[in-house]
């Protein structure tokens, strides 16, 4: 019945995306630049935190603020051409053939595993009051295993008294991209497209096959596309834990993280496949921080009764998860400890955080590692000063726009994200507006090198640098 309505109703033409934001600006922009679609609307609620998004994207302009190569060329260009609007007017939505939504799915509590679908939900309620026979419908929001066909199909039919599967199709196609390369990766990566039943599968391949370039779709049902996102995004958490590790052992054994990464990397050959990541100060962003939540708050709701799992044992993904949240604690430490060995109190102490970002050369502040950094610091009483080239505010953090001004006077300077800015930074410089006979440097991206700033007179400290942390002070 499904398919004779879709029939009738002809190919994708109208489309809309729903959330603004790291997903759904690039998927709009690139969904509107294919000559397969006629229009496509943008939908963002006009609230005080994120209305002034409306008018930007309506001039052409994006909103995020950090190197996303292509991002403001693409919009310009299908927002001259008529075929991409933004609005709050969610009426819109009944005139579509296709609709996405690209909203964050944050988790309340991580103990108890409570996702906060409250946004989400609000979204799909918005869909359920518009949907119209022969529609269809795409959850691209990371969701615990289920959500689909679960909790979301159930709006969405409560909202429309229509029945999905049956009046319109339903599919979860959940994105796959990195702050920086979003443009890029929309087009090469594959895309999973999970459908409630066949034809919601299909007609969500006929929605993202024309904005794929490289990539191609890879069908499945809807649960196992949920589970393939959150899964990814774990074991991307579990190689991040598995260096983290390594490096706070290699700093307790007095070597290189970095020459042993360099080594194990070297054995090439067939069936050998090491994935090895980098060190550093922390996990942010929205996806790694939670997506282990959501897979095992999934098997939980989908499995509980049928896990076989040895008795006792914590998850693996949920201690990886922890060591990544370690991180900033042991930035702390090593920033405590240096500043010891510079004969300076932590209390009342000056810290200049460089990068508040989570990701290098990005503006992207969610769930940044710098901030529990800053807890600590502030906690113990010193005085931190933050800066960062691409986020210009944050609330309740001030952010000064001039990196000298944040290193003026400090008695230590870290750094957070890995900011091209920062690899440049020259010790002889940095020590002079420190004023400082032996000021601290701590490294939590592997930015600089330590002996230019040992000589200097600098105490430095590194992830995984145990042959450097422990260095003799040069007066």
């Amino acid at each position: 019945m499904l398919e004779d309505i879709i029939r009738k109703r002809g190919p994708i033409k109208k489309i809309g995306v729903i959330g603004m934001g790291y997903v759904g600006i690039p998927a709009a922009a690139l969904f509107a630049s294919s000559p397969q679609f006629d229009t496509v609307y943008g939908f963002q609620r006009d609230s005080p935190s994120s209305g002034y998004k409306i008018a930007m994207l309506n001039r052409g302009e994006s909103p995020l603020k950090g190197e996303e190569p292509g991002l403001e060329e693409l919009l310009q260009k299908v927002v001259s051409a008529k075929k991409f609007q933004c609005t709050s007017d969610f009426s819109k939505i009944a005139d579509l053939d296709a609709v996405a939504l690209s909203i964050q799915t944050p988790f309340l509590n991580k103990e108890d595993l409570l996702p906060d679908f409250s946004a989400l939900r609000e979204g799909l309620c918005h869909v359920g009051q518009n949907v119209k026979p022969g529609m269809l419908v795409v959850l691209e929001s990371t969701v615990t295993p289920g959500s689909t066909a679960g909790f979301a199909r159930e709006i969405l039919e409560q909202e429309s008294g229509l029945t999905a599967g049956t009046d319109f199709a339903l599919a979860h196609a959940p994105e796959r991209v990195m702050v920086g390369r979003l443009i890029r990766n929309i087009q090469e990566h594959d895309r999973c497209v999970g459908g409630i039943d066949a034809v919601s599968t299909q007609r969500a391949t006929e929605l993202y096959s024309p904005v794929l370039t490289l990539g191609k779709v890879i069908p499945m049902t809807a649960t196992a596309a949920e589970v393939t996102k959150t899964a990814e995004n774990t074991f991307r958490d579990l190689q991040i834990a598995a260096i983290n590790e390594l490096a706070l052992y290699c700093e307790a054994m007095g070597i290189n993280v970095y020459d042993v990464r360099t080594g194990i990397d070297s054995l090439k050959g067939e069936g050998i496949t090491r994935a090895m990541l980098w060190p550093g100060a922390g996990v942010g962003g929205h996806c790694l921080t939670k997506d282990t939540y959501h897979l095992e708050r999934g098997v939980q709701v989908l499995g509980k009764d049928l896990l076989d799992y040895p008795e006792g044992e914590p998850s693996l993904y949920v201690l990886a998860r922890r060591i990544n949240d370690f991180m900033p604690t042991h930035m702390f430490r090593l920033t405590r400890d240096a500043l010891e060995r510079a004969g300076t109190p932590l209390k009342g102490a000056k810290v200049a955080l460089l990068g508040w970002a989570f990701l290098a050369n990005s503006d992207d502040t969610r769930n940044t590692p710098a901030e529990p950094f800053r807890d600590l610091l502030l906690r113990e009483g010193a005085t931190v000063t933050v800066h960062d080239p691409y986020v210009p505010e944050y609330p309740g953090v001030p952010i000064v726009p001039v990196v000298a001004e944040a290193i003026r006077g400090a008695d230590a300077i870290v750094i957070f994200a890995g900011h091209s800015q920062y690899r440049i930074l020259n010790p002889k410089v940095l020590k002079q507006m420190s004023a400082k006979k032996h000021p601290v440097i701590v490294d939590g991206r592997n930015m600089v090198d330590p002996d230019a700033y040992i000589r200097e007179g600098f105490v430095y400290k590194g992830i995984g640098r145990g042959d450097k942390n422990n260095h003799p002070l040069q007066d």
